[in-house]
């Protein structure tokens, strides 16, 4: 099922899962974070992994539409379906069950899981413009938690280059 074409059906499939949907700001498509989510993995942090692409592509559909396990696991297999579901919260759980549920979930994930998680950090925090300063602090807070969660990670060579540019991000944040 790892064929050449994983990321292009993840693109596709992420695209109409996610069409009705847009960012924050109410205009810009949610699928455009996806796809920058993916672009960070790969030409950001060097990871060309069929596997972390496709999960990148598909990090929020769980959480975020109809689409369940199952529907991963069919289309593109257990390691994708594995790493979409440690990036989803268990919305069923109290908040502050909810997050130490899903760190630790992360935390046992395999390393594209964590990798994506510093993506989808690296994109949010990219994409703060306008946001009060509150939910700038909340942004900042979750790319520490997955900073610490990928120094497991440590030694990685694309794991090591996401968390250098997440904590350049950062600085930047802190600077403005």
């Amino acid at each position: 099922m790892l064929g050449d074409d994983l990321w292009q059906r993840a693109a596709s499939f992420a695209a109409a899962a996610h069409r009705h949907q847009t960012r924050r700001d109410g205009v810009t498509p949610y699928a455009a974070h996806a796809f920058r989510v993916a672009m960070t993995v790969r030409h950001v942090f060097g990871c060309d992994d069929a596997v972390c692409l496709a999960a990148a592509l598909l990090h929020d559909v769980i959480e975020d539409t109809g689409t369940d396990y199952d529907d991963i696991l069919d289309r593109f297999g257990p390691e994708v379906a594995d790493c979409v579901a440690a990036l989803t919260k268990n919305m069923a759980l109290p908040e502050a069950r909810r997050e130490a549920d899903y760190d630790a979930r992360l935390a046992a994930a395999d390393w594209r899981a964590r990798l994506v998680k510093l993506a989808d950090q690296y994109d949010n925090l990219c994409d703060l413009a306008g946001g009060d300063e509150g939910f700038r602090a909340r942004a900042a807070a979750r790319a520490a938690r997955a900073l610490a969660l990928a120094e497991r990670d440590r030694g990685r060579d694309c794991t090591d280059r996401a968390r250098a540019a997440v904590r350049v991000v950062l600085e930047r944040l802190n600077q403005s």
